[in-house]
């Protein structure tokens, strides 16, 4: 027979159990509203990096130093934030692409942003997989990362590959690394007269071939306001690419999935990622201005939070002996990729604008 005085400490552990989710989600957010104030100080500010980058980061410090500490409960509420809020985010990041901007840099923009994704997905899958023996996962991660939109990408293609955070970890390290590492080599060539392109050229080569926005903006903005201008548009040109490419993705991993079970004519049902569609939605309502831009600006600030306390959520997840082991092939991979951005970037800007110029 239970003592009465049982009853008090038990009512207690199964609230805190109902309460867990949230208390987590509530942690993350904290967590995510301390590194956007660390991502504004001056010194990383100016350096391109984002609160996203910065989020992973200290959350994978956390995750590997005072995960202990945290209450058992609270896993679900960042296993939320790592995974469901992800897809949110992801859906409301169109709000930053418009079709007209798009119309702007007009089919020059679109063929370099098109040629660029295509051939950086098929060179990083294949020297990933093929030449570097990285598992599919971590190589489709890191190829997305540098072909589209940086960590952004990785997030969106995690979320339909269902990959474990180590391999997103990976992933974004590699698109960090290199994106950053542009962010300051590609100014410098501009000034030794190595790039031989003229304003728009120049937008051209750096929205189509650099990592991620914050990075194309901080390299740009070395050449000219102009430079900026085309720069951004052709890097969202890129950015839209992301839709197309999840549902390509999503028919591969059916037609993979069919092969796997040896029935060929088994009905293959394609997963069409809920996110991609609301990412579309959001650039057409974007584009029909539904929103006021005051609205559209406030909903992009959230959303760029959200995006952070994902990030935060999926670096408390990632476990470091795990990225020790793809680490090395996985930086390789984004390195090749770097070079192809870098050298097969600059030859198809070169000749998309002396065909389409």
């Amino acid at each position: 027979m239970s003592t009465p005085s049982m009853h008090p400490a038990a009512h207690a552990h199964s609230a805190a159990a109902a309460h867990g989710p949230l208390n987590g989600i509530l942690f993350v957010a904290l967590f995510a509203a301390a590194v956007t104030r660390l991502a504004a100080m001056p010194v990383i500010a100016g350096l391109g990096v984002s609160p996203l980058i910065v989020g992973i980061v200290a959350g994978a410090v956390y995750g590997n130093t005072l995960r202990a500490g945290m209450p058992a409960h609270w896993a679900a509420g960042v296993n939320f934030s790592a995974r469901r809020l992800l897809r949110i985010a992801v859906a409301f990041f169109g709000l930053r692409v418009s079709l007209q901007e798009i119309a702007q840099v007009g089919l020059p923009g679109l063929t370099v942003s098109l040629l660029v994704v295509v051939s950086t997905l098929a060179i990083g899958i294949w020297v990933g997989t093929k030449l570097l023996k990285l598992d599919r996962d971590t190589a489709i991660l890191t190829a997305a990362g540098s072909a589209i939109c940086g960590a952004a990408a990785v997030l969106a293609f995690e979320s339909t590959l269902n990959s474990k955070p180590e391999k997103s970890a990976v992933a974004v390290g590699s698109v960090v690394l290199f994106g950053t590492l542009s962010m300051f080599v590609y100014p410098l060539a501009y000034r030794a007269g190595w790039l031989h392109l003229d304003t728009a050229g120049i937008g051209l080569f750096f929205g189509g071939t650099i990592h991620e926005v914050a990075q194309v903006v901080g390299a740009a903005s070395n050449v000219s306001s102009e430079a900026t201008h085309v720069a951004t548009i052709v890097k969202m040109t890129r950015v839209m690419l992301l839709v197309p490419v999840l549902l390509v993705l999503g028919v591969w991993l059916a037609r993979t999935a069919a092969r796997g079970t040896g029935n060929a004519r088994a009905p293959r049902k394609v997963t069409v990622p809920w996110f991609a569609l609301g990412f579309l939605a959001c650039v057409i309502a974007n584009s029909l201005h539904v929103l006021p831009s005051a609205a559209t600006q406030a909903v992009n600030a959230l959303d760029t939070f959200a995006l952070t306390m994902a990030m935060t959520a999926l670096g408390i997840e990632t476990q470091l002996s795990q990225v020790r082991k793809a680490g090395p092939r996985a930086l390789a991979t984004g390195f090749i990729l770097y070079v192809w951005l870098a050298v097969g970037g600059l030859a198809i800007t070169w000749g998309v604008e002396r065909v389409l110029g």
